[in-house]
């Protein structure tokens, strides 16, 4: 048996313990060792398996994850968001279908703090959602906003996603955050512009809200959000300046988080342990993924794989519209089934030899990724951030009605995503500027 063969049964195998609900980290990591044993020896496998977890925690760089995870749970836990929602409504209620926009600035913001699509759509989902509801908002309108808009945290930075990538890719994560900026921002005013079209075409979508607020309510809202805009600012300018990396960024921002909340005096021993405790258990779960999928990397390697396949696909004439296209199918079905961690880190062996074969630009390579990752969010059957909605809604909401509002958003994404493939530049003219 081949090299190559291994490599495929492998791959199909490892596909077949993650479809049985076998942790992705552990299916990845047994049928890696295997695959290892087989093609080389027993000694080797059990070296790989002993070395890779002790490098890989060991890596500096990826001390960024629990820090921006810390960030982000600290942030949510003491409330920094809180207001978030009210203010943009203050501001954008006038505009139709103006508290489902609202929902969409709301959820921009607080991703930029949290890095977690599944930690956004929670938030705004209790908070959201029943009120547009009071309003007699469509219910798959108010809630598939929340699910839909929830996604942008793996695009603005900070992004987990990002962290990952740019160390698997092995290119900076620096210019990888600040590439998501403008296809993260492109990507709230697309969703901001369906909502606006669809509710004039049909206004019964989202009946107007008759509200006016004076000045001085208008500053008190902006008085209750302004720890957010400066926690994000300060974070995003102290690497597009160079000042700090993206790991010292994550400890910058964990610390004025922690800062800004006892200014605040919304901090407490509690808040502070439970975020540390939930760090540290969201930081060992994706470790555990990675792990595996960094041991299916070597494997794959090993196995020849990926060079077999990226040259079946250049003998076809492959080009970088048909690589993305391929992608994009492979991740749209996959992405019914996957987490956004496991399906990135799973595929990455594959996908990058394929991207560097077809000299596309990394940084632009990988936001198309994150991109279509969102989309794996909202997609049924898995649509993760849809099942995190519903269980924030209970049984105000359907799930059934959930899928049928991001419907809407999954097309408007896919625009997006043309949009980003058609003009590269619109994610690289920011990395191009730093240093």
């Amino acid at each position: 048996m081949g090299n190559v063969t291994i490599g495929f049964i492998g791959l199909a195998v490892g596909l077949a313990l993650v479809g049985l609900r076998i942790p992705i980290g552990v299916a990845l990591g047994a049928v890696s060792f295997v695959g290892i044993a087989k093609i080389l020896n027993l000694n080797a496998a059990w070296g790989m398996v002993t070395a890779v977890p002790f490098n890989f925690v060991g890596d500096w760089n990826l001390t960024a994850i629990p820090m921006f995870l810390l960030m982000g749970y600290v942030a949510g836990s003491s409330k920094l968001s809180a207001g978030l929602f009210r203010a943009a409504r203050i501001f954008l209620s006038w505009l139709p279908g103006g508290l489902a926009v609202a929902s969409v600035g709301a959820c921009g913001l607080l991703s930029a703090a949290s890095g977690s699509s599944v930690a956004v759509s929670a938030a705004f989902a209790r908070i959201a959602t029943p009120e547009m509801l009071r309003y007699k908002y469509d219910p798959g309108l108010a809630s598939g906003v929340i699910a839909s808009a929830g996604t942008l945290g793996s695009l603005i930075p900070p992004s987990i996603l990002m962290i990952l990538y740019g160390y698997v890719a092995e290119i900076s994560v620096a210019k990888v955050f600040m590439a998501g900026f403008l296809p993260g921002v492109l990507s709230a005013v697309m969703f901001a512009a369906m909502i606006i079209i669809r509710v004039r075409l049909k206004p019964a979508l989202a009946p107007p809200v008759q509200e006016a607020y004076s000045r001085h309510e208008k500053l008190e809202s902006l008085k209750q959000v302004w720890p957010l805009p400066v926690l994000i600012i300060a974070v995003l300018l102290g690497i597009f300046v160079g000042v700090f990396t993206p790991t010292q960024a994550g400890a910058v921002g964990a610390m004025l988080t922690i800062v800004l909340a006892l200014l605040r005096r919304s901090m407490s021993w509690k808040i502070l342990l439970d975020s540390v405790i939930l760090t540290l258990s969201g930081t060992a779960s994706i470790f555990m993924v990675v792990i595996g999928t960094v041991l299916l990397g070597k494997f794959m390697a090993l196995s020849g794989v990926p060079t077999y396949i990226t040259q079946w696909f250049m003998a076809f004439g492959g080009s970088q519209i048909s690589v993305i296209l391929a992608i994009m199918v492979l991740y749209l079905i996959l992405g019914c089934f996957l987490d956004s961690i496991g399906l990135l880190l799973l595929t990455m062996p594959i996908i990058l030899p394929l991207a560097r074969n077809t000299g596309m630009d990394l940084i632009w390579f990988g936001i198309i990724l994150v991109k279509l990752l969102e989309l794996g969010l909202v997609t049924p059957p898995v649509g993760l951030n849809v099942y995190v909605t519903k269980s924030a809604l209970g049984n105000l909401v359907s799930l059934t009605t959930i899928f049928r509002g991001v419907g809407w958003f999954v097309v408007t994404d896919l625009i997006t995503l043309a949009i980003l493939v058609a003009f590269p530049s619109i994610s690289l003219i920011i990395p191009m500027m730093m240093k």
